[in-house]
């Protein structure tokens, strides 16, 4: 049997994990102005929006509120508004950059829901292609990112500097 190894993977998995109203990653990348580190891709006044440096697929982002709540409801109008208007741009981007075939946008609140970074919601935006679900997860319990993130996360600021 041949082994697949996804090495990037550890780093999340052995990472401590924040405990509920611990301050979060995402807050600590709110504040830094090392968005190339971060991957951060586009700041707005009240969200940014990082590629996901764990993806299920190449361009996986997420946008992030600045502020560390939890739950839809505890965002503000002018918090969600923005979190929106974020999400439909980083989705416009993705589709100039990669071309991909569908998207899967959306929230996991709570550790039962799959929430990795329960303490600080954040909205997924997964761009997927016809075929691209293979045996790979399933068998392998890995994904292949065919693209460095860095090169991804510099062609997406680009589209987002439009």
């Amino acid at each position: 049997m041949e082994s697949l190894y996804a090495p990037w993977r550890i780093q999340y998995i052995l990472a401590p994990k924040p405990a509920a109203g611990e301050i979060s990653i995402f807050f600590d990348i709110g504040q830094s102005n090392d968005d190339e580190a971060n991957y951060v891709i586009a700041r707005e006044r009240l969200c940014y929006a990082i590629l996901n440096t764990h993806p299920y697929t190449g361009g996986h982002l997420m946008v992030v509120p600045y502020r560390q709540v939890p739950d839809l409801q505890d965002l503000t109008e002018d918090e969600m508004n923005g979190m929106m208007k974020l999400v439909r741009r980083c989705q416009a981007a993705l589709t100039r950059v990669m071309k991909p075939d569908g998207f899967n946008i959306g929230i996991n609140l709570g550790r039962a829901a799959g929430a990795g970074i329960e303490q600080h919601l954040h909205i997924h935006i997964v761009p997927r292609w016809a075929g691209d679900t293979n045996f790979m997860p399933v068998i392998a319990g890995a994904t292949v990112v065919p693209e460095a993130l860095r090169d991804i996360a510099a062609k997406l600021r680009a589209a987002l500097a439009i």
